[in-house]
Parts: structure tokens; C-alpha cells; sequence
């Protein structure tokens, strides 16, 4: 596990991990999330995909990892409740219209 040091200037952090069915779904998500650009120079903001932390079979990046630093907790708060908001529609987006999520569902059901 890296170390990470702590960023003065951006002292407020927070790691979401989404887990996805697969990785082409982790992908296309981080596609369409990394589009809107942060609105404020006070917050930073990165995604990646990884690799399932347990479960699974481990061999595909399968979880959607987004990253935000800013410089306090209202700013952070307030990036995250916008990206919450953009991720909603994705994941709508996919149940709606995505063969993967539908076979995943379909199974569960």
C-alpha cells in the first residue's frame, strides 16, 4: 500500500471506491465521470481503476477509485455532493441501457 504524505495546501481528503461488474463498466464510468472538470481551483480530484480489494477473482480493474483533495471540509463536501449527483446518472445510465449491469441483475434476480 503506498504512503501518502499529507498536501498542505489540500489538508481535506476523501477516497470513494465503486465496485463495478467489470472492468469494461469501471472504465466507461471513469470516461464519462473524468469529462466535468472540477468547477473550483480549491478542490483536486483524480480517478483510476484498481483491482477488487477481496472477492472476485482479482483479475480485472474492476472498481472505480476517485480521489479528492481541497482545502476544507466544506469544499470537499460540496465537490463530492456534485459528483454524487453526476454518478447517479451514469449508474442510471447503465442499469438502463448496459448488457453487463442487466446480466448482473438478471442473476441477483
Amino acid at each position: 500500500m503506498a504512503h501518502q504524505q499529507l498536501d498542505h495546501s489540500f489538508p481535506c481528503s476523501l477516497t470513494i471506491d465503486l465496485p463495478l461488474p467489470t472492468a469494461r463498466l469501471a472504465s466507461a464510468a471513469l470516461q464519462a465521470l473524468r469529462v466535468d472538470k472540477e468547477l473550483s481551483p480549491l478542490v483536486c480530484r483524480s480517478f483510476s481503476t484498481i483491482f477488487p480489494f477481496e472477492g472476485g477473482d482479482g483479475s480485472e480493474e474492476t472498481v472505480l477509485r476517485t480521489e479528492y483533495k481541497a482545502t476544507t471540509n466544506r469544499m470537499l463536501r460540496v465537490a463530492v455532493n456534485g459528483f454524487m449527483e453526476s454518478l447517479s446518472v451514469v449508474l442510471g445510465v447503465m442499469e438502463e441501457l448496459d448488457v453487463d449491469v442487466l446480466g448482473v441483475e438478471a442473476k441477483e434476480g
